[in-house]
């Protein structure tokens, strides 16, 4: 049970520090919804296509071509912890909106029961999901407007705990350069009822990114800013071995370093290979630097905190997979299946 519970907290590090962990509830919300946000670092707020999943990070990347979208998605962790999302897409093409209804879970499997002195009681279970309601309004050109309402569950042996949240995302398209800018804000929310007498709020993360299709070359860039609600989010190890020089004087490390260190935490990288003449092969890889400093080892090497991953299009449905890199002890997988029933109909209409 104990381990469990140390692997769990290694899991949803994945987007917050030691400093900024522990102080909410519901943290399975920061998790990435899909296996291509999985490769990709973790975060994908400045991409507007047809993956219905995207809408999870950013309810502004909602729009036409996600209507009728349909995906599934699972990430096996590690001791039988699993989370998954689901995700519908339909465009309300009276008032020029477009919406999405998903659910997300998180499984953290059996437990043994036990009383204060270590007798068996039986088991128990861990889990907690979410219902997502969420659309999307193109104001112009150039500026859409997405809003996510979600309704939180939380289940733990003889506890549970209700919650309510929301995302609001704006997207600003520079379609000359193929830009794209956008700001978001996370699971600004709070417990309804609480597990225990205190009332916590959800993981809040305030996010600002961009991402450019490059000109002559199939490939996709961004870099998101996370956790910008709050500067500091370095963590100082008091465990870490010092470093000493041959007069046995500490070495501390300097205050620009510090700051450098700290606001590359701050920024999530990634790219993505667009390849085929209707991009049917993608090509991923990502970069986290908090959860590699959060999750890496000091005394050896290891990806924490990259990721890789591949998308592929097969007849009408699109596999993906992903792969991030969270310790030395190994890394999760994350799989989806996502299809458009739209293409569904079209080859029923011809056959008529």
């Amino acid at each position: 049970m104990r381990l469990k519970f140390v692997l769990l907290i290694a899991l949803i590090s994945n987007q917050l520090s030691s400093q900024i962990g522990g102080r909410y509830v519901y943290e399975f919300l920061g998790l990435p919804p899909s296996a291509r946000v999985s490769a990709l670092g973790g975060s994908l707020i400045s991409v507007s296509d047809d993956d219905i999943n995207l809408a999870m990070s950013n309810p502004a990347s909602l729009n036409v071509n996600t209507d009728n979208s349909i995906s599934f998605s699972h990430n096996f962790h590690f001791a039988g912890i699993g989370n998954g999302h689901a995700a519908f897409g339909k465009a309300i093409k009276k008032w020029g909106i477009s919406s999405q209804i998903a659910v997300s879970y998180i499984d953290y499997g059996d437990f043994v029961l036990a009383d204060v002195y270590g007798n068996n009681q039986g088991n128990f279970t861990g889990r907690e999901n979410t219902i997502i309601i969420g659309a999307s309004k193109r104001l112009n050109e150039k500026i859409t407007l997405g809003a996510n309402l979600k309704g939180v569950f939380g289940k733990y042996a003889s506890y549970g705990s209700t919650g309510i949240a929301a995302d609001f995302g704006i997207n600003y398209d520079y379609k000359p350069n193929k830009l794209i800018f956008s700001f978001v804000v996370k699971n600004l929310g709070t417990e309804i009822s609480t597990y225990r007498d205190n009332r916590h709020l959800a993981p809040l993360d305030i996010q600002l990114g961009f991402s450019n299709r490059l000109k002559y070359l199939p490939f996709r860039f961004s870099i998101i800013a996370h956790q910008l609600q709050q500067w500091s989010i370095r963590y100082d190890d008091p465990n870490v071995a010092q470093n000493t020089n041959i007069f046995g004087e500490t070495s501390e490390t300097s205050n620009f370093k510090k700051g450098v260190d700290n606001l590359f935490r701050h920024l999530i990288f990634n790219g993505e290979f667009l390849l085929g003449r209707k991009e049917n092969l993608r090509l991923r890889i990502g970069y986290n630097h908090l959860r590699r400093k959060e999750l890496s080892l000091s005394e050896f090497r290891s990806l924490s905190g990259f990721s890789l991953g591949f998308g592929i299009k097969v007849s009408k449905f699109r596999l993906d997979y992903g792969v991030g890199y969270h310790h030395l002890a190994g890394a999760s997988n994350h799989m989806t299946i996502s299809t458009n029933l739209n293409s569904f109909n079209k080859k029923i209409i011809k056959e008529e």
